[in-house]
């Protein structure tokens, strides 16, 4: 089960830090979620797998995944638990640039074109990342359903997304850190 408040506590023990910033999607910023440092915690697979399980509801996709190698720990927390729990559910894992080798595929995993896909992110800004791997997921011939993150920072991202037609869920956003932008 799904504890909001847990996961709070262990994102600002571990992940969330002050100072000056430069993100990923180049904006300058006075505060920083490292979410690797919780993804990567078995605490946070854990409270991160039980959250996105729960969003997802019954009715699950086929396939769960993102942009590597960000989103690739909270896949493999969601598979983790789904099958702990006997629920039948995959993931693929969108890569940054096509291998060198092999099939030299952007989209790797267990898919075949057509199935469903909730995308998961570890941090939404911008949502650039993520809509990348939609992109891509969908040139694989996938349909992507979602977005799914673990923290929303409230800074254009959600809108982004809705642009482009996808609903943005997520586990937690800065006010829960009681930062107000």
């Amino acid at each position: 089960m799904y504890d909001k408040q847990a996961l709070i506590a262990l994102v600002k023990e571990t992940a969330l830090q002050f100072g000056d910033f430069t993100l990923a999607s180049g904006k300058k910023a006075t505060f920083y979620l490292d979410c690797r440092k919780v993804t990567l915690d078995s605490r946070g697979a854990k409270l991160i797998g039980a959250g996105m399980l729960e969003l997802l509801g019954d009715k699950l996709p086929q396939l769960v995944g993102g942009m590597a190698i960000g989103a690739d720990p909270i896949t493999a927390a969601i598979l983790t638990l789904a099958g702990v729990q006997g629920k039948q559910l995959r993931g693929v894992m969108v890569r940054k640039e096509p291998k060198q080798h092999g099939t030299g595929k952007y989209v790797e995993g267990p898919y075949a074109a057509g199935e469903e896909l909730v995308i998961v992110e570890d941090v939404v800004t911008t949502g650039g990342s993520s809509l990348l791997a939609i992109e891509r997921c969908e040139a694989a011939g996938l349909k992507v359903k979602r977005v799914f993150a673990i923290v929303d920072r409230l800074e254009g991202g959600r809108e982004a997304f809705a642009a482009k037609g996808y609903e943005l869920t997520t586990l937690l956003t800065i006010k829960d850190f009681g930062i107000n932008q």
